[in-house]
């Protein structure tokens, strides 16, 4: 399922980005005293007593008629939409102000749940006076939080978590459901539309036409998919409309969402920050991968131009070694018909399972051809090794001291691992446990 989605709001300096900071445990957006700092929304990943969610910072919502204003206006709006709790953050040593009531007017029109978070106050002896006022709101009990030293941030992130729908019991589906993230105008569209043999998607050279996550359900040769066309995603300088910048967070919960993802690179352009970003997300979130450069056929090919393209690629995702590429051509169908393949292929790979007799064998045999770090006299001891999971591949390596185990070393046993079972297109987690 995809994680739930927390917009903070609220007018101008009031503590948002501060706030935002201290949940996310990092300085990740910038905070200032002149009003007006964020523009864009700024996003991470949360967790709060088991529970990951998305935390999304906006920009003040203000009342002005410039471009800027109505900018960051609209930014918020949508991400009030989009949210599925928002937390309205209001100054409690500036007090209750018209700005704040207008807020508060449009979160009650919404259906989401709104928590009115009173920041700014340092001296919790004096919160049921500070608090006392913000009840006319009519936004529920106001919670008081002191974000820059960090108090009443537990109680606020208990009552957000709460809220959270339920976890639905998912339907036993043999479908396997693929998202196709990547920049505007890479032909995620047509790709689709190509698959299912019909104009099911709007198709445009027009950046940005998909603007929302779109479902499209069809068979191939006895399987089911869920194929999760998103909006395309640009470089933060290049955003400039507030639908479309928050077309990057629509797309994590398609990633979400998905069993694998197709990560879509145009030929004619490089890897860019941005690709690296969403790779990353993949990666760390466990999905199954494959790397689809389309357009391949307007490339004009020398001896090798393919061979250097995937290790320029590769090179720029390294995380994403494992990840198969593949060349095609969207608006012609050309190698199309083998991406489906290869997504039933990866699915298996994901679903693979070896025994714990064999998975030892590969253990040992690693560390008899590379022996274990070793610290100050003590060495590292592999004591064995079983695998836990699918879907990804999980397993659980026993050791005298973890403290031993060098990333590189865990690199090394993922490396023979892979070397006799593939894992193509899959991330496989190697988790470490000491035992005497």
């Amino acid at each position: 399922m995809a994680k739930p989605m927390v917009a903070i709001v609220g007018r101008t300096n009031v503590g948002k980005s501060t706030l935002f900071n201290r949940i996310a445990r990092e300085r990740i957006a910038i905070v200032d005293d002149q009003p007006g700092v964020t523009r864009d929304r700024i996003y991470c990943e949360v967790e709060w007593l088991t529970k990951k969610f998305i935390l999304v910072d906006t920009g003040g919502i203000e009342t002005g008629e410039d471009t800027i204003t109505k900018q960051i206006r609209v930014q918020a709006q949508i991400a009030i939409e989009e949210a599925d709790v928002i937390v309205f953050v209001v100054d409690g040593r500036e007090g209750l102000t018209a700005a704040d009531e207008e807020i508060a007017h449009q979160l009650r029109r919404t259906s989401k749940k709104v928590i009115l978070c009173v920041n700014k106050v340092e001296d919790f002896s004096l919160s049921p006076a500070i608090a006392a006022e913000f009840w006319a709101l009519g936004l529920g009990e106001p919670l008081t939080i002191s974000a820059e030293h960090g108090r009443g941030i537990g109680d606020l992130l208990d009552h957000v978590i709460a809220e959270f729908p339920e976890d639905s019991v998912l339907e036993d589906s043999t479908a396997l459901k693929i998202a196709l993230v990547g920049r505007p105008n890479v032909g995620k569209s047509t790709l689709i539309n190509q698959f299912v043999g019909e104009e099911r998607v709007i198709v445009s050279d027009i950046p940005g036409t998909t603007r929302d996550a779109i479902d499209t359900d069809f068979t191939y040769d006895g399987q089911e998919f869920v194929l999760i066309d998103t909006a395309g995603m640009r470089r933060k300088k290049k955003i400039d409309s507030g639908v479309e910048h928050y077309s990057v967070l629509r797309a994590l919960r398609a990633i979400d969402r998905s069993d694998i993802v197709f990560l879509m690179l145009d030929a004619h352009e490089r890897v860019t920050e941005q690709d690296q970003r969403i790779a990353g997300y993949i990666h760390e979130n466990g999905k199954g991968c494959a790397i689809v450069v389309n357009k391949w056929d307007l490339v004009e090919k020398e001896t090798n131009t393919m061979r250097d393209y995937e290790q320029e690629i590769l090179s720029k995702l390294q995380f994403l070694s494992y990840a198969p590429v593949e060349f095609i051509s969207a608006l012609t169908g050309k190698r199309v018909h083998k991406l489906l393949d290869l997504a039933i292929s990866i699915a298996q790979q994901r679903s693979l399972r070896i025994s714990t007799g064999r998975l030892n064998e590969i253990i040992q045999d690693a560390v008899a051809m590379h022996q274990p770090p070793s610290d100050k006299g003590v060495r590292l001891k592999v004591l064995y090794a079983t695998q836990v999971q699918v879907n990804p591949p999980v397993f659980l390596i026993y050791v005298n001291n973890s403290h031993l185990m060098h990333f590189s070393y865990l690199r090394y046993l993922e490396n023979c691992i892979r070397a006799e079972y593939g894992f193509h297109g899959t991330p496989i987690i190697l988790s470490v446990k000491e035992r005497t």
